[in-house]
């Protein structure tokens, strides 16, 4: 990965701003991924949160947590319906490990730390997520490629 995708993490704009529910984007690659998750947050937050706001103040009123849970509920959609309504596989960075990496293969000290976490329900992967929500927008964190690692787990490499 380049050192835009290893630099890529979801983050908000500023909480009850006028953009608090969208997603900054950077340039390059990860603007496809941030606009696919960006659209399941908008659905949550206009159609799917309770309020007593009207849709376009259920935008702009968006505080921090509620900008995690959207972005959890909108990380666990996704995943679960890349794994075709039946599994979601979540990936997260564990502490550094030290393995010699098989022939063939170059260590990139990323890839060695994934640790797959898979559920069969769709509330369930949403919990692990919002409980995990800062290994995918924390700076630093490679939220966009651990949740791009957890799309092709889910979907399955053989699908």
């Amino acid at each position: 990965f380049s050192c835009e995708w290893a630099a890529a993490h979801f983050r908000f704009h500023p909480p009850h701003s006028d953009l608090a529910y969208a997603l900054r984007a950077g340039k390059g690659g990860t603007r496809a991924i941030l606009a696919a998750v960006q659209a399941h947050i908008i659905t949550y937050l206009l159609f799917t949160r309770e309020t007593e706001c009207t849709h376009l103040e259920r935008l702009c009123r968006v505080g921090r947590w509620e900008q995690g849970q959207a972005l959890a509920m909108a990380l666990a959609e996704t995943l679960w319906a890349a794994g075709g309504g039946g599994r979601a596989v979540v990936c997260l960075i564990t502490a550094p490990i030290t393995t010699m990496p098989r022939e063939g293969y170059r260590a990139n000290s990323f890839t060695e730390r994934i640790r797959l976490f898979e559920f069969s329900e769709k509330a369930a992967a949403q919990g692990f997520i919002s409980d995990h929500i800062n290994c995918f927008k924390g700076e630093g964190s490679h939220g966009v490629i651990l949740f791009l690692y957890s799309l092709l787990f889910s979907r399955t490499l053989e699908r």
